[in-house]
């Protein structure tokens, strides 16, 4: 692993006590090019997650607070007819960022929830016509409240395709959670972080991602996975391309940041809940922890290559 990932590993180890996978498997969906949503209760820990690891490497990030009435030009950008130029001038809205905390996206209305997950998808926004690319490297952390909870409107499973992955930070242990009542502040811990990294070093590291040599009974493993679901029928419709990729890119990087230059199986497994467990919820109507047991099952049923 290059060294300045295990710095900032640890650096954020400090930071979001106790996590350590949930901090791992954040940066493997940003190294492999994807993106996160973590759905949980508020005051766990998610804003800070975001915002440590924006600083850590070296990154530009805005939070954006979705709300009902919160309209797509507000974060996508809009075009403003200046006299003294006698032309429409474009004005980036808050996507225009490395790293964009998009907080309680499920509160937006579902055409707001589209203009972000389309600038997700294309990386880039089309106003009037015109397409403005976004920065490089662009990275989404969203987070949403329980479905439960009042003033929601639930991403419907097309968009939820669009995230690598979905984590839960959930509660602290006892041990973590003593550290954080009698230790510093976390956001004065934040300004103390060492950027690690600029843009271009990020996008270097994404590059070698698909690099990371994954053997073909391996491939095959991933593809008896995806067919499992579209012939057994307990999931619904099955498993699309899209997952299969995502579970592709996450197994390489998770292997990368564990210092290995081939994935093994391990890894596939590991990430797996993480990558299939919305998408096959979001499938049959379950909660997130349905969904991770219904990757734990199809691994089970699923013998390695």
């Amino acid at each position: 692993m290059d060294e300045n990932l295990k710095k900032a590993l640890g650096q954020l180890d400090q930071i979001i006590l106790g996590k350590p996978d949930v901090l791992r498997l954040a940066l493997a969906s940003l190294l492999a090019k994807g993106h996160v949503l973590i759905e949980d209760v508020p005051g766990v820990g998610k804003t800070t997650l975001a915002t440590a690891l924006a600083k850590c490497l070296g990154l530009e990030m805005k939070r954006i607070q979705f709300t009902s009435d919160m309209l797509p030009g507000d974060i996508v950008g809009t075009s403003i007819f200046e006299a003294a130029k006698s032309e429409f001038v474009f004005h980036p809205g808050a996507l225009f960022t490395q790293v964009v905390m998009a907080d309680e996206v499920n509160r937006a209305s579902p055409k707001t929830q589209s203009a972000l997950l389309e600038a997700m998808e294309e990386g880039r926004v089309s106003v009037d016509g015109i397409r403005h690319p976004l920065p490089d490297p662009f990275f989404v952390i969203a987070t949403q409240n329980p479905g439960y909870q009042r003033g929601t409107f639930p991403l419907p499973e097309s968009q939820l395709d669009r995230f690598m992955m979905k984590l839960s930070l959930g509660f602290p242990g006892r041990d973590a959670e003593r550290d954080l009542l009698s230790g510093p502040n976390r956001r004065d811990l934040i300004e103390g972080l060492e950027p690690l990294f600029s843009g271009q070093e990020l996008v270097t590291l994404q590059e070698k991602i698909p690099q990371v040599e994954t053997a073909e009974p391996l491939l095959d493993y991933v593809l008896d996975l995806l067919t499992y679901t579209r012939e057994s029928g307990a999931e619904n419709t099955g498993l699309s391309p899209r997952a299969g990729m995502a579970l592709t890119r996450s197994a390489q990087a998770w292997a990368y940041l564990e210092g290995r230059p081939m994935v093994i199986p391990e890894d596939i497994q590991k990430v797996a809940p993480f990558v299939l467990g919305h998408r096959l919820s979001a499938a049959t109507g379950a909660d997130a922890q349905a969904g991770h047991a219904m990757v734990q099952e199809l691994l089970s049923k699923v013998p390695i290559r």
